[in-house]
Order: structure tokens, then sequence, then C-alpha cells
């Protein structure tokens, strides 16, 4: 019988420590040629879309796929989870708050291998739902002394800043400009709906890392092209997807700043193969897209765990 978890069962389960160990052996496996990602496509009707994208991790004992749907104030995600070595659908799990918590943790993961030990300051853009797990991953990684945070908004801002000081016991300070978060800020996450750069990048400061994961889509980009050319490491989740969802490289890959020989994987950067990191001046860059790797990965700890607790509902399909 198939293992149906809802939203609930996932909340229940699931944790930021257990979904960044869970996402960096996926990358881990990745990379040593152990497993398989197949990025995201995209199929349009009049009305919304439909989005697939699946993984296979043979070690793991698993592979699946998750599908979503965005329509008009509806958006609703399932992670579908088989038996790598039979085939067996194992599981059905509804997937957003797991979306929301492997989306962190990669930047985690990233922020763990690229970010300078000593860093002191957190910036972040943006205060919505993905934020918030964006800000939890990178401050388990590389806890800070302070938070500088900023949105269009300032009462979405006062409400966020409020709400993770209290989460995570760290002074979280609401910021005036976008500008005055960058140059304050060790570790800097873009988390935004925009389609055009946040903040110049003149204004970044030599030893800054970044995690840029608010868009996937090639008509939208937090980063200009200075911020750009001013990374002496760019790592992204995926090459493969990159080339079809990364707006922020594309003016830079055509203006030949830029080439996909310099930019490397998360998957490299975690098998030791690339040091992203070689000075403390340097400033490095994570574009997460966000991979069927990650969602695959952190449903198989669920799973698990859903089995051991006797979580969930058992459908006869």
């Amino acid at each position: 019988m198939i293992l149906f978890l809802n939203e609930q069962n996932v909340e229940e389960l699931l944790t930021m420590p257990l979904a960044i160990e869970a996402v960096q052996e996926a990358f881990h496996q990745f990379g040593s040629g152990k497993a398989e990602n197949l990025p995201r496509r995209r199929l349009h009707t009049p009305d919304g879309m439909l989005h697939l994208m699946a993984a296979c991790l043979p070690e793991l004992g698993f592979m699946g796929y998750k599908a979503y749907t965005t329509y008009p104030n509806r958006v609703k995600f399932k992670v579908h989870l088989h038996n790598s070595k039979t085939g067996e659908l194992l599981a059905i799990m509804e997937a957003d708050r797991l979306g929301q918590m492997r989306t962190g943790a990669a930047s985690g993961v990233a922020t763990r291998w690229m970010a300078r030990e000593d860093s002191k300051i957190v910036g972040i853009l943006g205060s919505g739902w993905q934020a918030r797990t964006q800000l939890e991953a990178v401050c388990l990684v590389r806890p800070p002394d302070q938070v500088l945070a900023f949105s269009r908004s300032s009462e979405r801002l006062m409400m966020f800043c409020t709400e993770m000081q209290g989460r995570l016991q760290i002074p979280c300070r609401p910021a005036k400009s976008p500008e005055e978060v960058v140059a304050g800020s060790d570790i800097l996450i873009t988390i935004t709906t925009s389609v055009s750069p946040l903040f110049s990048g003149d204004k970044l400061k030599p030893g800054t890392h970044l995690n840029v994961a608010g868009s996937n889509s090639l008509l939208k980009r937090e980063l200009d092209e200075t911020s750009i050319q001013r990374c002496t490491s760019i790592v992204v989740d995926s090459k493969e997807q990159a080339r079809i969802e990364c707006g922020e490289f594309l003016a830079p890959l055509e203006k030949g700043r830029l080439t996909w020989e310099g930019i490397h994987e998360l998957s490299e950067v975690v098998t030791g193969r690339v040091t992203p990191r070689k000075g403390p001046n340097d400033i490095t860059l994570f574009k997460s897209l966000g991979l069927a790797l990650e969602d695959v990965a952190v449903a198989a700890r669920i799973y698990r765990l859903a089995v051991e607790q006797h979580l969930g509902e058992r459908l006869a399909i």
C-alpha cells in the first residue's frame, strides 16, 4: 500500500538540520556520478502551468518526481517517491513545506562551503514565505551576530524581523534600503520576485557571499551585470537547469563577460573538486534554481521517519 503524507505530516517530521544533511548528501552523490537529476519542464495552458522534475538516488534506494501546478491563487505541489530497485511507488506527499525547506537547505549547504567562517552579519532582501527558511538555514551553518533585512513592504518587514528574531534568537534589524543591507552584509540572501536587479553591484563589499534564490526564469534577475562580474566564484545547483532558467547570466554570457566553463556546480564544491573561496576578499555567488535531486533526497528522509513513527495514511491503490 502507498503511504500518503499531508502537509501536517511533513511539517511534523522535517527539520532544517535534517534537510541540510539530506541535500548535502544528495549533491555529494550527484558529484560522484551516483545520482541523476532531470531538470524542470513546464507545460503551458491558457490558464496556468504544469511543472515536472525528477531525480534518482540509487545509493539511497529512491527515485521520484515532483509535479506541481501554478494557477491564479492556486498552487499545488506533490512528490511521488519510488523504490529505485523495484520501481514500486512508496509514497505520495504534499510538498509545499518540503519545497520551502529544501530550497533553504541548498543555500545552507552552499553557505557552509563558500562563505567566510568569520562572517558576522547576514543580510536578506525579501520577507516572504521562502525568506524564512533561507535565513534559518544560513544562520544554522554560519551563526551571525546580527541580521539585516529589507522588504518593499514596511509592515511585512517589521513582522518578518520580529518573527525571525524570536525564532532564531538573533537580533534582526530592519534596514531602510537594499543598499544598506548590501553594504553591511558578509552573507547576502536575495529571495524576491523581482524582474530587475535589486541593487548596484558596486555596493558589494569584498568577501561577501551571495545566495541568489528568488527566481527560476530567464525573464527575471535579482543581480545586475556588475555583481556578476565582481564575483570571483560562481556556483549553481545545476548548469543544465541554469541554461534554461537563469536570467542573471543571460547578458554577461551574450557579451562574453561570462562563460559556462567559468561556472561550477555545487556538487563539484561538495565533493572537493572545486574550491570556491581562495581568499577572504573573494566575492562568491551561489545561484539556486531548485532541483528534483533536493526534493527526492528530502522526501526519502521524510518517508523513512514516517514509516518509523507510523505517520500518514495508507492508500489501497
